[in-house]
């Protein structure tokens, strides 16, 4: 097939196909044509990060039962509460997520991998296999498609530069020279368009932190709607190139809730809609439509429970106190950066035409139209601590119980920021999230999706953080609110 000229990932150029038909086959050619040694593994464990197997070629026959097979791994080490006696899992290479990794000593061949238990079955405390079971039962039971994509904060730190210095919070959208870490972002948006990750834009966010030694310069990546499970791949890699890009220029990165009293944490937005059959369904000529609104309802509904993978440290409910754009009750609006849900401005009502004529008088080309319609609904839940895999798994447990709900589109109704402004309010500590989860559990592990065991695991992970982190006395202790904040520095 003809590959497009800016076609970013160069073994989709290599191999003239699409990822999604990379086969074993594929892989072995691209490895021998690139003269590549060194074939890794790659899995994300039961702290959302990306883990690596690291397999030097040793032959073709090596390289095709690494490829095809995959390995043996120690679950007990990988996961919580999981058995010693029965510890060992399968990881089996899915190739359609193969990608050159240009930061070892030589470039790899880096492919993700799914579990697998002894018996060969999906493993179910597995965070890829949990969000695949989530959307697999959502769209068996509607025909739909949810697909995401986050919005992922992030602040690089280093020390201070006299030169252009940082201004406090004037960090949105600037440029360089103001903006500082603009060649790390622009590193980090190729290597992440060659990994094969969709993108929208990245951008300097509003956060500039300027103290004695160091500055804190906050940026954003926004990413492309695909099939959650793809989202959740695609953020546990952009963290993981961040981290990559920022270390080779000498810089800390922190996807950190809050880090610092005096500027804006980090939050993890997530973009979603509903397709069938390559269309958007939850949008209209009038905007957002019925089904739209039930989406809304089913978010708005769990979003309790959902802070207990959304926002998984004390440090998050410090961001919900602190953030003037940290949602302030459980509700709904357009265009509404208050609410927990927002509908963004998504080029409605034929506005198009009518801009681009003004802005480009002598044109007379004709205005694409986007595949599937470019809303989204956005819950502005999450941060940088959240466990991807597990939140957009939730988002869409909580969505099939939207859609399915009777009561939804009056609950949406109900909860719109046009009406009022009188709404309950998220969970304030780890605590009250984990009481919130605990009281919806068994939605979440309805048809097999959340493991019992898991469950038990964030909610006792969430009680020890509480009970460690002291929060009455951090509101009132400034060193006590720092040392937090430290503690929590590395999450995400």
């Amino acid at each position: 097939m003809p590959i497009d000229v800016f076609e970013p990932h160069p073994l989709v150029r290599l191999l003239g196909k699409p990822a999604a038909d990379f086969t074993c086959s594929d892989l072995v050619r691209a490895v021998e044509q690139l003269e590549l040694r060194q074939v890794n593994l790659r899995y994300v464990g039961g702290d959302g990060r990306l883990k690596t197997i690291a397999f030097p070629i040793g032959s073709r026959e090596h390289l095709v039962e690494v490829l095809t097979r995959g390995e043996r791994v120690d679950g007990s080490s990988i996961f919580e509460g999981t058995e010693t006696e029965a510890s060992d899992v399968y990881i089996v290479p899915r190739h359609r997520t193969a990608f050159l990794n240009p930061f070892g000593e030589r470039t790899s061949l880096d492919v993700l991998c799914s579990f697998y238990s002894q018996d060969g079955d999906p493993l179910p405390y597995a965070y890829e296999q949990i969000v695949r079971r989530a959307a697999e039962v959502l769209t068996q039971e509607t025909g739909l498609v949810l697909e995401a994509f986050g919005e992922l904060e992030y602040y690089l730190v280093g020390e201070v530069e006299r030169i252009f210095p940082v201004q406090a919070e004037r960090g949105y959208q600037e440029s360089a020279p103001f903006s500082k870490g603009q060649q790390v972002r622009e590193e980090v948006l190729g290597h992440l368009a060659e990994m094969g990750i969709k993108l929208k834009y990245a951008h300097g966010e509003v956060g500039n932190i300027l103290e004695e030694e160091r500055q804190l310069v906050q940026h954003e990546i926004e990413f492309w709607p695909v099939p959650v499970e793809q989202a959740a791949d695609a953020l546990v890699l952009a963290k993981w190139v961040v981290r990559q890009v920022a270390y080779a220029h000498g810089l800390e990165v922190t996807f950190a809730p809050s880090v610092s009293s005096d500027g804006a944490g980090s939050g993890l937005h997530v973009h979603t809609r509903l397709v069938r059959d390559g269309a958007s369904e939850i949008v209209g000529e009038d905007g957002i439509n019925d089904t739209g609104r039930r989406l809304i309802a089913g978010y708005l509904s769990a979003a309790k429970a959902l802070t207990a993978f959304g926002n998984t440290v004390p440090t998050s409910y410090l961001r919900f106190s602190d953030g003037e754009e940290a949602p302030e009750g459980i509700c709904w609006g357009d265009t509404d950066r208050t609410g927990l849900v927002r509908v963004p401005l998504a080029w409605g009502g034929h506005v198009l035409p009518g801009m681009v004529a003004h802005a480009n008088p002598d044109s007379s080309e004709s205005i694409p139209e986007p595949a599937i319609h470019p809303q989204t609904i956005e819950l502005r839940l999450g941060d940088g601590s959240a466990d991807v895999h597990l939140l957009l798994a939730g988002m869409a447990v909580a969505a099939r119980r939207g859609l399915s709900d009777p009561d939804s589109l009056d609950q949406a109704e109900r909860l719109n920021t046009a009406d009022h402004d009188d709404f309950e309010q998220l969970p304030t500590s780890c605590a009250e999230s984990a009481d919130a989860l605990e009281n919806e559990r068994t939605s979440f592990e309805a048809d097999g999706i959340f493991p019992s065991e898991l469950i038990d695991a964030v909610l006792d992970r969430l009680r020890e953080a509480d009970a460690a982190a002291q929060m009455k006395k951090v509101k009132k202790d400034d060193d006590a609110r720092e040392e937090l904040v430290r503690r929590y520095w590395h999450v995400g």
